[in-house]
C-alpha cells in the first residue's frame, strides 16, 4: 500500500512539473508572438542633424565644435587639417618616389611621382579623424572606399605615412570596412557584399560625422511625429540615454571605444537602447591582459575604465559622468578633475595622503596622475626621414595611481 501510495505522489508530481513546463513554453511562445518585430534600421530612419536645430539649437551648435562630429566628414577645405603649402606639402618615401598633396580644380589629391613623373593622383573624398590626433583620408573608387597613404598627424604638424603603412613604397589597396566606418560615421548604407560585410556603399546614402543620432538613435519617426505635435512635450520615437541602464549607457560608448570585436550582425544595426552583445562578442578585460604590455590606450577604453576601481566601486558611474559629448571640452584638466571631487571629497581622511599634501591646489589636476597621457600603439606615424614610428599620446582609461607619472608631476610643479 505504501509503495503505491509513494507512486501515486510521484507521478502526481512529475505531471504537475511537465504541465508548468508546457504551461511556461505556451506564455514564452505567445509573449515572442504579442512582441513587435524589431524595425530594420535603414538610411531613411536617419534624419539630418540640421533639423534637430529648431528644438535643440544650443546643443547641435555646441556638438558642431565636437571631435565626434568633426571625426567623418566630406573632404572640403574646412575639415582638412594638413597644408597644401609648397615646401609643406610632400612626402618622400625615397630620393624616387614622392608623394606631393595638391589642391586642384575638382578637389584636393595626393599625387604619386616615380622619378619626377606624375604617375597616379587619388582623391580625397573623405576625412577619417577630426585632427585632434590626426586625420587619414579616404578615396572613391566606384562604390568603393580605400584609404590613402598619406596621413596628417598633429602632434607634428606634418604629412606622414597612415598608421600601419610601409614607409617605403605607396601602398594604395587597403580597403575602408563597414566596421571601420561605424566609428566615424553614423551611417553608411551597404549595397553588395555579405549583409555582415559590405564591401560597396551608397555614396548618396552616408550620414556624416558621430552626429545625434550615433547616441539617440535615428530620428526621422522623432522628428516627424514632433513636427505634427508641436505641443507635445514628452519625446517620442527618440532614445534618452540617461533613462537607460548603466550597461546600456555604456554599450553606446563601447561600439566605438570597446576594442576589438566580433561582428555577429552587420555594422549599423546597432543603435542606442539596445544591448551590445547581441551585435558583437566583447573583449573584455581581465587582469592578465591589463597588466600585460598589450593593452593599447586608444584601444580598449570601456574595458580599462570598467577595470578601475572608481568604476568598480562605484553603481552609477558611466563615461558621461565624466564627458558630456555635446561640448569639447578636450583639454579642460581642472573641469575634469572637478568630476572627479564629485565622488573624491578632499576633507576625506583617505583623501590626505603623503602625495596630495605636496600638491597645491590638488582638486585642480587629478588626471595627469591617475589618467596620465600614454603612447597610442595604433596611432603610430613614420614622419619623413625618420626610421621609428612617432606616436601619439592619448590618457589612460584605466584610473589608477601611475607611480612613474606621480614623481614627473612632483618635479614638474616643485
Amino acid at each position: 500500500m505504501r509503495i503505491k501510495i509513494k507512486y501515486r505522489r510521484s507521478s502526481l508530481v512529475l505531471i504537475s512539473i511537465v504541465s508548468m513546463v508546457f504551461i511556461l513554453a505556451r506564455c514564452v511562445s505567445a509573449e515572442k508572438k504579442d512582441k513587435p518585430a524589431e524595425e530594420a534600421i535603414t538610411f531613411e530612419s536617419y534624419t539630418t542633424a540640421e533639423k534637430c536645430v529648431s528644438c535643440h539649437k544650443e546643443i547641435y551648435d555646441s556638438h558642431l565644435k565636437s571631435a565626434h562630429y568633426l571625426t567623418g566628414q566630406p573632404a572640403e577645405e574646412k575639415f582638412i587639417k594638413g597644408s597644401f603649402e609648397k615646401g609643406k606639402n610632400e612626402y618622400s618615401y625615397s630620393p624616387l618616389i614622392l608623394l606631393s598633396m595638391q589642391k586642384r580644380d575638382s578637389g584636393f589629391y595626393q599625387v604619386a611621382y616615380f622619378k619626377g613623373e606624375e604617375k597616379k593622383a587619388m582623391r580625397f573624398d573623405m576625412v577619417i579623424g577630426s585632427g585632434v590626433m590626426g586625420q587619414s583620408f579616404l578615396n572613391w573608387r566606384n562604390s568603393q572606399l580605400y584609404q590613402l597613404p598619406i596621413t596628417y598627424f598633429t602632434a607634428a604638424d606634418q604629412w606622414s605615412n597612415s598608421p600601419g603603412f610601409p614607409n617605403e613604397k605607396v601602398m594604395i589597396a587597403r580597403p575602408a570596412t563597414a566596421r571601420c566606418l561605424e566609428c566615424h560615421i553614423s551611417y553608411a548604407e551597404g549595397i553588395s557584399g555579405s549583409p555582415l560585410e559590405p564591401v560597396e556603399f551608397d555614396r548618396n546614402k552616408i550620414i556624416y560625422g558621430v552626429d545625434c543620432q550615433k547616441c539617440h538613435g535615428p530620428a526621422a519617426k522623432h522628428v516627424e511625429y514632433q513636427t505634427q505635435h508641436p505641443d507635445e512635450k514628452r519625446p517620442k520615437y527618440i532614445v534618452n540615454p540617461s533613462k537607460l541602464s548603466r550597461s546600456q549607457q555604456v554599450d553606446i560608448c563601447a561600439l566605438c571605444h570597446g576594442g576589438n570585436m566580433q561582428k555577429t550582425k552587420p555594422s549599423f544595426e546597432f543603435s542606442a537602447g539596445k544591448d551590445l552583445s547581441e551585435y558583437f562578442t566583447i573583449d573584455s578585460l581581465n587582469n592578465y591582459v591589463l597588466n600585460s604590455s598589450n593593452v593599447d590606450v586608444h584601444g580598449n577604453q570601456v574595458g580599462l575604465l570598467k577595470a578601475s576601481k572608481c568604476f568598480r566601486m562605484s553603481v552609477s558611474m558611466t563615461c558621461s559622468t565624466c564627458h558630456n559629448t555635446h561640448e569639447n571640452e578636450r583639454g579642460k584638466t581642472e573641469l575634469f578633475s572637478q568630476r572627479c571631487m564629485s565622488c573624491h571629497n578632499t576633507v576625506d581622511g583617505k583623501f590626505k595622503t603623503a602625495t596630495h599634501s605636496q600638491i597645491a591646489m590638488v582638486d585642480k589636476n587629478c588626471i595627469d596622475c591617475h589618467m596620465p597621457a600614454q603612447p597610442s600603439k595604433s596611432i603610430a606615424v613614420f614622419l619623413q626621414g625618420e626610421e621609428t614610428p612617432k606616436a601619439s599620446l592619448l590618457r589612460s582609461h584605466f584610473i589608477s595611481i601611475y607611480q612613474d607619472e606621480v614623481k614627473k608631476f612632483l618635479n614638474k610643479n616643485k
